[in-house]
């Protein structure tokens, strides 16, 4: 199948505006600007407003695609709905990409950041999943793409919030792929190690992970394996890593292996 081809399937299917959550930089920017080469129109959310609109400004002079940006505090559920719902935008995609990670031993995290934590990673993906699956159900045709983590499939010391609020989107992914693919939705989660973002390049004070990949990696591999759901693993140290972890060794082992590669986090 040629690219063009591959990538007007993928319009039809998933077009006409893809929402990317979390989607100004890192990651989320990687996820957007794979989405525009294929032609898809974007809703951009993060707080960030400036970076947002840069990146906005950007994607749709280089790709001649329609770029919303829009401020949003994903830890705000309920203006995020509004800020969504006043745009007006019909939405075949979600990538819902944000995640707050308190960093730090349990007893010395703020009860406003683990707040957060449940809010930007259990509580926004839930519903947004709600909200956009309507119109996709009426329309028999769309997708979700849900981030999850490696650090989901067991505890990890020092990101215990993080590797809870994880497991849950890998569950949910999993089971909304099997209930809404009758409905010709694909649903996906991306169990993904570590990923070199600005934003874990500042917490991990030791060189990278085993495994790690780029942004651009993570989000093209994502991309290439909606529709063959419900779980990708991008790269092969990783899927590696997740098959010891899960089927090859005691839950008290993964969670010590998991310790080891978490005790440089600060």
């Amino acid at each position: 199948m040629s690219g063009s081809h591959a990538d007007s399937v993928f319009r039809e299917k998933y077009g006409p505006y893809a929402l990317v959550a979390g989607g100004s930089c890192g990651l989320g920017e990687a996820f957007a600007e794979a989405l525009a080469r294929r032609g898809l129109n974007l809703v951009l959310l993060a707080r960030n407003a400036e970076r947002l609109e840069a990146l906005a400004r950007r994607l749709a002079g280089q790709y001649r695609v329609a770029v919303s940006a829009c401020r949003a505090d994903l830890a705000d559920y309920d203006r995020t709905k509004e800020a969504i719902a006043e745009l007006g935008l019909p939405i075949g995609l979600m990538v819902y990409n944000a995640a707050f990670a308190p960093i730090g031993s349990f007893e010395s995290v703020d009860e406003e950041r683990l707040a957060m934590a449940a809010a930007v990673n259990v509580k926004t993906p839930l519903l947004l999943s709600r909200l956009l699956c309507g119109p996709m159900v009426e329309n028999r045709r769309g997708g979700i793409v849900l981030m999850s983590s490696l650090a989901g499939g067991q505890g990890c010391p020092k990101l215990a919030a993080y590797s809870a609020t994880k497991a849950f989107n890998t569950v949910l992914a999993e089971s909304l792929w099997k209930e809404l693919r009758p409905h010709g939705i694909d649903v996906i989660g991306c169990c993904a190690g570590a990923v070199l973002t600005p934003g874990y390049r500042q917490a991990e004070k030791r060189k990278p992970a085993p495994g790690a990949l780029t942004a651009e990696r993570v989000a093209e591999q994502t991309l290439l394996a909606l529709g063959r759901g419900p779980i990708v693993v991008p790269g092969a140290v990783n899927k590696l890593a997740r098959f010891f972890l899960a089927r090859l060794v005691s839950r008290r082992t993964a969670v010590d292996i998991m310790s080891k590669n978490t005790g440089g986090l600060v």
